[in-house]
């Protein structure tokens, strides 16, 4: 662990999901800019993903692209390997990687449901499970999974990534039980509200938004979500673990 206050993840190895844009790179810049070498994972996006790590190293961290289909086997296991093999050990372990596509129930298809769940819930699993043997050997290990807020207050149009989303809560404490024995914490960030870059409407913002409103009178940022998970990476936190943290300005007061 670094003793460095201002680089207090140097030597430390971050693998980070779903890192193309929005939180997933902002997180992974922000566990850079603490020093950590950072495995940004996508599934397609490649161009993205080379702009996150550029970021990455720009903030004073190293970087490595890969791309792999979390919500597979073979994929989750391979950005593990891949990690492995360029730095020789894990030591934070990000679950990001999210489809986010709305349908009512009444329209929900199975291969939807399927797509969103297995992204979001199987892949966490997975890659959880693949670099469990890794994060066990860290002096300061730590999973932290990304939750959704419409999975506590309730939304129309999210079954498939609600249910996922909630899922995470409760692999967040399984894994917490289930590592402690090796002081390996997990904790399950929610961000709500979040000026994010998504596909949803002319403004960007999942159709959802529009029946929240925050107690501080804005939306959040994603460095501020980023913040919050490289805060629980970090040597701060090492007594924090099968938590949920909600960082959502008082949009939900969970």
């Amino acid at each position: 662990m670094s003793t460095d206050k201002n680089r207090p993840l140097a030597g430390e190895v971050a693998v980070v999901t779903g890192a193309a844009r929005n939180i997933g790179r902002a997180i992974a810049v922000a566990l850079g800019r603490q020093g950590a070498s950072v495995v940004v994972n996508v599934h397609t996006s490649a161009d993205m993903a080379e702009e996150t790590a550029a970021l990455v190293r720009d903030a004073g961290g190293q970087a490595l692209v890969h791309l792999a289909d979390v919500s597979q086997p073979q994929g989750a296991h391979g950005l593990i390997d891949a990690a492995v093999a360029r730095y020789g050990r894990i030591d934070i372990l990000v679950n990001n990687a999210a489809v986010r596509r709305e349908s009512r129930i009444d329209d929900l298809q199975w291969q939807q449901w399927r797509e969103v769940t297995g992204v979001i819930l199987d892949g966490a699993f997975l890659c959880a499970q693949a670099a469990t043997p890794w994060l066990r050997k860290s002096p300061a290990g730590a999973i932290v999974n990304i939750g959704g807020m419409s999975a506590h207050a309730g939304s129309s149009g999210r079954a498939h990534v609600m249910a996922a989303k909630m899922g995470l809560v409760g692999l967040t404490r399984a894994l917490a039980h289930d590592l402690a024995e090796s002081s390996v914490t997990a904790n399950c960030v929610v961000p709500g509200l979040i000026d994010t870059v998504r596909g949803h409407s002319a403004t960007g913002a999942p159709a959802h938004h529009g029946s929240h409103s925050t107690l501080l009178g804005r939306r959040g940022s994603a460095e501020e979500v980023a913040d919050l998970v490289a805060f629980l990476c970090g040597p701060q936190a090492r007594y924090l673990t099968g938590q949920t943290l909600h960082a959502n300005g008082g949009a939900y007061l969970g």
